[in-house]
């Protein structure tokens, strides 16, 4: 068996030779002989062959690879190889599906099109380069619902890699995708009009996996994936000058193993918008193992050098991990965990378009050099949705297991409901909070103005009147073994609350000033501090205002 083994690949290889140059797929043996596309190495063996070269021999079906080379592109970094890899997509998808390999090379590109059943893989040394040209781009298509979210949002032809009512299509290998030519929608770039936005646009798929590659400037969205079920995306490195991926209106989906460098707009993003026509939600959603950062200038995490911006260089430092701001649909059943924030912005959860945020949990997370709040909860009525559209609800979500260090002294974490919709049925337990600290008694006395209908953004409230937590039209909130120190004094309160209802704070472990209040309650009911020293044990059923 072992001879005929070796026969049949001496055999395979010299038949694929003899049909070198012809424009048709490879006939490979199947996994159990070559698990994975040869990389340059074995570039002679990718020459195009006919189909004849299959053999009877074969436990399992071959896998069929389709070489962009052979279709004539020339990966030369000069030449728009745009129409050749969309032939040899479209070759594969009429044979029912393959995979349409890119053997190394740069190969310039405007809009790649997607279809059913098919793999592209990007091998070690391919850069795909999305090109300058706005005539190489599809023009967005039209989305009569497009005033409910942002213009990105809405349209996904004029992505660099796009496809819309697919299945069963995956982007995998090791190479690189470039969005050199991508705008990301911002005048001062100084672009122009009608190029491509994002470098991957997915609308309505499903079984769809993106796995090992790198994105690296990507335009408005790395990934921007709406309607997707089933999606898996696994071991990618995206350093980008807009959002890494955005994930809206998905079903089970998995994320794992990413590190996404994005210092101008979120890192991982969940949202729910209206883009489809109708309110659908995130749900059953994953999201494991993963890096994201805002402060490392654009390639550097890829090339490993982190170079952090100075301070010269005005950025946002965002890089988070958000649901929101886009909220119609909502968010369901999600749980993130294992994740590393590094000089960034926090979690922010954030429902404002009438959507239900509800059964989340968040653990095992670290935090360095947080810019604003550690964690966001907020619950607004922006609204932006068909008329009549209620206020939704956020509520039953877990936090638990997290270190934070160097986080900025004029935001506390914040739980933010509106008067008459309070957050609801929030846990938060075994959190180490180190804040930069110096606030001062001035800014304890601080009533943050509601914003009800405003963008949801943890700066939205300005400096806040504590130093771990502030608290607002909350209910059934509870706090527990949660450590807080400040680097420098800070004058506010550790916790200040303002009608809150059902609130019990366990094991809490401050420190106090000889003349400083730890907690500042306002029309608040159903107050339980237990085992929290220095403050003595409390229970309180209702109090209009008092300093503990």
């Amino acid at each position: 068996m072992i001879l005929k083994s070796i026969l049949f690949i001496c055999f395979s290889t010299c038949m694929m030779a003899d049909f070198a140059g012809q424009a048709n797929p490879l006939y490979l043996p199947s996994p159990l002989l070559l698990a994975s596309p040869p990389t340059s190495t074995f570039h002679s063996l990718f020459s195009a062959a006919s189909p004849s070269t299959s053999l009877p021999l074969l436990a399992s079906p071959p896998t069929i690879y389709y070489n962009v080379k052979s279709y004539g592109a020339k990966a030369d970094g000069k030449t728009n190889d745009a129409a050749v890899i969309n032939k040899a997509i479209g070759a594969a998808a009429n044979a029912g599906g393959g995979t349409v390999f890119f053997p190394a090379g740069t190969y310039l590109s405007g809009s790649i099109r997607l279809k059913s059943n098919i793999t592209l893989y990007l091998s070690p040394g391919t850069v795909l380069e999305a090109i300058d040209d706005p005539a190489a781009y599809y023009k967005p298509e039209p989305n009569p619902y497009d005033q409910y979210q942002d213009f990105g949002h809405s349209h996904w032809r004029n992505g660099f890699i796009w496809g819309v009512n697919l299945h069963d299509i995956a982007i995998i290998g090791q190479g690189f995708i470039y969005g050199k030519g991508l705008t990301r929608n911002i005048p001062r770039d100084h672009l122009p009009k009608g190029l491509g936005d994002k470098s991957i646009a997915l609308r309505n798929c499903h079984n769809v996996i993106l796995r090992d590659f790198k994105i690296m400037h990507g335009g408005h969205f790395g990934i921007l994936v709406t309607g997707v079920d089933n999606l898996t995306i696994d071991n990618l490195i995206i350093d980008t000058n807009r959002d890494g991926m955005d994930i809206d209106c998905c079903h089970d989906v998995h994320i794992t193993n990413c590190i996404v460098n994005s210092p101008w707009d979120d890192g991982i993003c969940l949202k729910s918008s209206y883009a489809l026509g109708y309110k659908r939600a995130t749900e059953n959603v994953t999201i494991n193992n993963c890096v994201v950062s805002g402060d490392y200038e654009e390639g550097s995490v890829i090339n490993g050098t982190y170079q952090l911006f100075p301070d010269s260089v005005r950025v946002s430092h965002t890089g988070r991990i958000k649901m929101g701001t886009e909220s119609n649909g909502g968010f369901k059943n999600i749980t993130i965990t294992n994740c590393v924030f590094d000089h960034c912005q926090g979690l922010a959860l954030e429902t404002v378009d009438g959507g239900d945020l509800e059964d989340v949990t968040i653990s095992n997370i670290t935090m360095r050099y947080i810019y604003n709040m550690p964690i966001f909860l907020r619950l607004g009525s922006r609204l932006r949705a068909p008329e009549g559209t209620p206020v939704g609800h956020l509520r039953r979500v877990n936090i638990s297991n997290i270190v934070v260090y160097h986080s900025a002294s004029r935001a506390a974490s914040a739980i933010s409901g509106i008067p008459g919709h309070p957050i609801e049925d929030v846990q938060i337990n075994n959190l180490q909070i180190f804040v930069q600290g110096g606030g001062t008694k001035e800014q304890a006395a601080i009533t943050p103005p509601e914003k009800e209908n405003a963008y949801p953004e943890p700066t939205m409230f300005g400096t806040l009147p504590a130093y771990g937590f502030y608290i607002r039209h909350a209910k059934d909130i509870t706090l527990s073994n949660i450590k807080i120190r400040c680097e420098q004094p800070d004058e506010r309160p550790a916790v200040a609350l303002a009608d809150v209802q059902n609130i019990h704070l366990r094991f809490m472990d401050f420190l106090k000033n000889d003349d400083q209040s730890l907690y500042h309650l306002k029309s608040t009911d159903n107050f339980s501090l237990f085992q929290s020293t220095p403050v003595p044990d409390q229970k309180i059923n209702h109090i209009e205002y008092m300093k503990l």
